[in-house]
């Protein structure tokens, strides 16, 4: 039977918000009985940064691998910039996926490039009419961006891994994303290394006007970046509010989330 989301708290006021994301109804299973996603339904505003909660295996990362086609839905409807991406062409959606920053959970870097070599690649990838001098430009610009202008001819292998989520998030923001999604951003940091992270999100946030969906287990860094949280639970959305209202919630399972 299709389960049906149950909203703890109030949904937050989004009257005069534009919506970049929308999502209506998505299911997801695997195999014959694995059900993660049972109608999962939520929109991300324009400039809003929007953290997901949830226990492991809740869904949270497939719900936003499915925004950009990494995982395909069963059934719902997923709007981006007011269009359906389940129904574009994949021509329609290589335009669409430009215009959103996948963080990986593992940042995903390249192992045998180095840390210009790999932003490179992503330029040159989607922008292959620009000179060698405005590749260059555009590399030391977004390593600037996030502290690490001396890291430009290093290996992955030389960084800690702190370093490494800036260098990926640095190939993310180097194509000018208008919405960046988050998957972990914090995990397997040490706790001085997480808040460096949730600030450049904030930073990121300020300075690129991204609007933003953080999945995380890190409640340091969702109170640090929230502008909205949502819960996933048994494959919906539970519980919805700010960080200070779910904290408060009279749901213990909610709660449970912040002790």
């Amino acid at each position: 039977m299709e389960k049906e989301s149950t909203t703890i708290l109030p949904q937050a006021s989004i009257e005069g918000k534009v919506p970049v994301i929308e999502i209506k109804g998505l299911f997801k299973t695997f195999g014959e009985n694995n059900h993660v996603l049972k109608g999962v339904s939520l929109s991300l505003n324009k400039g809003e940064d929007l953290v997901i909660l949830g226990r492991s295996g809740s869904g949270k990362s497939i719900t936003i691998k499915c925004i950009v086609g990494l995982v395909l839905p069963d059934k719902g409807e997923i709007k981006v910039f007011s269009q359906n991406v389940l129904d574009l062409a994949t021509h329609q959606l290589n335009e669409v996926r430009i215009r959103i920053g996948f963080l990986f959970q593992n940042s995903a870097l390249y192992d045998s490039m180095t840390v210009k070599q790999n932003l490179a690649f992503t330029l040159k990838r989607h922008a292959s009419n620009l000179t060698y001098q405005e590749v260059e430009k555009q590399i030391e610009e977004v390593l600037a961006s996030v502290g690490l202008a001396e890291a430009i001819n290093k290996m992955p292998s030389e960084l800690s891994g702190g370093m490494r989520k800036r260098i990926a998030l640095a190939r993310t923001l180097i194509l000018k994303p208008e919405i960046i999604l988050y998957d972990e951003p914090t995990t397997g940091l040490d706790t001085i290394t997480s808040r460096e992270i949730s600030e450049l999100i904030l930073e990121i946030k300020k300075k690129n006007k991204t609007s933003s969906i953080i999945i995380t287990h890190d409640m340091a860094c969702a109170k640090l970046t929230a502008d909205r949280i949502m819960i996933l639970k048994d494959g919906v959305i539970h519980a919805e509010g700010s960080y200070q209202e779910l904290e408060a919630s009279e749901d213990q399972w909610v709660r449970s989330f912040f002790l």
